[in-house]
């Protein structure tokens, strides 16, 4: 008798404990379309400068609107006597394009502000090294430190898969 009491209010907490409601939705970010790690080269004047892949990181702000957009190099030209680059750049989501935007302060303290000239991200026209499709991005930009002298990363969105990985 006892067992069986025991046993009829473990089964009535067990049903009262059962959440019989739906799933909650799960949203992306506004501008999950333009955010992402990219591979990119750099080049000046139109020409390749020979330092290979790196990686570049695009990412939402905290206040996940349509038109703040974190640019993040994480330090990709410092060996090459130029500061890292994170901005916020303003961006045209429908058109997958960075507004020109100048004097931007660069969130790493102290360093020089960036001026983005120009950009776009073309959805699945890029080949990766391991012949997978993917996005294109081009961003061409220069620091106030350097007037004049303009810059671009030009590359694709990482895939995850090791034959595209640099």
């Amino acid at each position: 008798m006892k067992y069986i009491k025991y046993s009829l209010i473990l089964l009535v907490f067990a049903m009262a404990s059962c959440d019989l409601g739906s799933e909650p939705a799960i949203e992306g970010t506004k501008l999950q379309a333009m955010a992402g790690e990219w591979w990119v080269q750099l080049y000046a004047a139109g020409e390749d400068q020979g330092i290979g892949y790196h990686l570049v990181t695009t990412s939402n702000t905290a206040e996940n609107n349509e038109t703040d957009l974190i640019v993040d190099d994480h330090g990709l030209l410092e060996d090459y006597d130029y500061p890292p680059i994170k901005v916020i750049s303003k961006v045209n989501l429908p058109g997958l394009t960075f507004n020109a935007s100048t004097d931007l302060p660069n969130l790493n303290t102290g360093e020089s502000a960036v001026s983005i000239l120009e950009g776009k991200i073309i959805k699945g026209v890029a080949t990766t090294p391991g012949g997978n499709k993917t996005d294109s991005i081009y961003v061409k930009f220069e620091f106030k430190e350097v007037p004049g002298e303009q810059y671009e990363y030009a590359g694709y969105r990482r895939t995850g898969f090791l034959e595209d990985e640099h």
